[in-house]
């Protein structure tokens, strides 16, 4: 990776802020979270602001982090603006993904950065197909997509059995947004990579054959 972006900057200071803030005032962490039964009352702000909070240090730097190493991939292809509308978009639709499936559900909240985060990842994946990973405590290089399709089939699992306090709907909805956002912005990749376009669909149309039977 090159020098980091200012824009990669100004996300992640707005995302240490916030969450700093957060993590010292609970009145304001518990008004700006993800919450079902709020945001059906009217505060809509919640599916952005929820974004920027975290439960704690690791959740911020693992998100931050990952947004470091990936983040100017995006950029070198799209620049920044395009940057930032993949980024607010993957944390939008991380957002409606979890108000799709967990709409009857009032007390069902999350934060944090990750759907915005997943969305760049997946977008970098798209752009990059041939980038390799090192992940912890596996000494060798597993490629980029792998971990992409082996990550949302996880958070499939993690849906369906509500695995964890780790928001895995929100995770899935970035990934479709960095995904449709990066084939809107490059519709070339459809015909220069057709086979990753298709690969990295085939959690996001599992996903919605289980939903349709009943199975999420």
């Amino acid at each position: 990776m090159g020098n980091i972006e200012i824009v990669t900057i100004i996300i992640i200071v707005a995302n240490v802020l916030v969450s700093l803030k957060g993590f010292n005032d609970t009145d304001f962490f518990e008004r700006y979270k993800f919450q079902i039964g709020p945001i059906n009352a009217g505060q809509k702000d919640r599916m952005l602001t929820s974004g920027f909070l975290h439960v704690d240090i690791a959740h911020l730097a693992f998100n931050m982090l990952t947004l470091f190493f990936f983040a100017d991939v995006v950029i070198n292809w799209f620049g920044s603006t395009k940057f930032l509308i993949l980024y607010f978009i993957s944390l939008v639709a991380g957002s409606l993904l979890a108000m799709f499936f967990h709409k009857d559900e009032p007390y069902y909240s999350a934060v944090g950065a990750s759907g915005a985060v997943v969305g760049v990842l997946y977008g970098a994946i798209l752009l990059q197909p041939n980038m390799s990973l090192y992940l912890m405590f596996i000494p060798i290089p597993i490629p980029a997509y792998v971990v992409g399709i082996g990550y949302l089939l996880y958070s499939i699992y993690g849906m369906k059995s509500r695995l964890g306090n780790i928001g895995h709907t929100a995770h899935f909805g970035g990934a479709i947004g960095g995904y449709v956002t990066t084939l809107l912005f490059l519709p070339d990749l459809i015909f220069t990579e057709t086979l990753m376009v298709i690969l990295l669909a085939i959690p996001i149309i599992i996903l919605f054959v289980m939903d349709k039977m009943g199975k999420i």
